[in-house]
């Protein structure tokens, strides 16, 4: 088994009780906000190195960072790592899209890393709060207007709809 099965069996399966579960995705969270906070920091920068490295570096175990690069898989510029594959031993790449980054945690409801501070120096407050408004329409399902029976009918030909298209239904 992979170490991401292994996080993802973990974290959403059924091994651990509510209370497990919940110890599990609080600490993971903490880890997660540091990590966020050390890479927004330096926006610019690549960071490279095996899991194991990077786990060291941020100081948390393999798995839990496993389980951050699966998060932050999609938002990484023009590529991603081989999440599905990797040992400990994988070397890989953290670039960032800060955009995508953005809208992502927006979609994830991650308000506690969209509202980070380092936010400020890296994406405009009217950028975010654009990103923010297209990331929730994205989400918004808009119905339709029904054509009323005496309305003038959609196709253009001038008939009411009861007289034109309609006529059929």
């Amino acid at each position: 088994m992979t170490i991401l099965e292994n996080w993802r069996n973990l974290a959403y399966g059924d091994e651990l009780d509510e209370n497990g579960k919940e110890s599990l995705w609080s600490a993971y969270f903490s880890v997660e906000k540091g990590i966020y906070e050390h890479i927004l920091t330096k926006s610019e920068e690549v960071v490279e190195g095996t899991i194991e490295e990077l786990a060291k570096r941020y100081g948390t175990d393999v798995q839990t960072m496993t389980g951050f690069l699966d998060g932050i898989n999609e938002s990484l510029n023009g590529y991603e790592n081989p999440i599905e594959t990797m040992d400990e031993t994988t070397v890989v790449k953290i670039e960032i899209d800060p955009e995508k980054l953005y809208y992502n945690m927006v979609e994830a409801k991650a308000e506690w890393l969209y509202e980070l501070p380092q936010w400020d120096s890296i994406l405009t407050q009217e950028k975010r709060k654009e990103l923010f408004k297209k990331q929730k329409a994205s989400g918004t399902i808009v119905k339709e207007t029904k054509v009323g029976r005496n309305d003038p009918c959609p196709c253009g030909s001038g008939k009411k709809y009861k007289k034109c298209c309609g006529r059929n239904l």
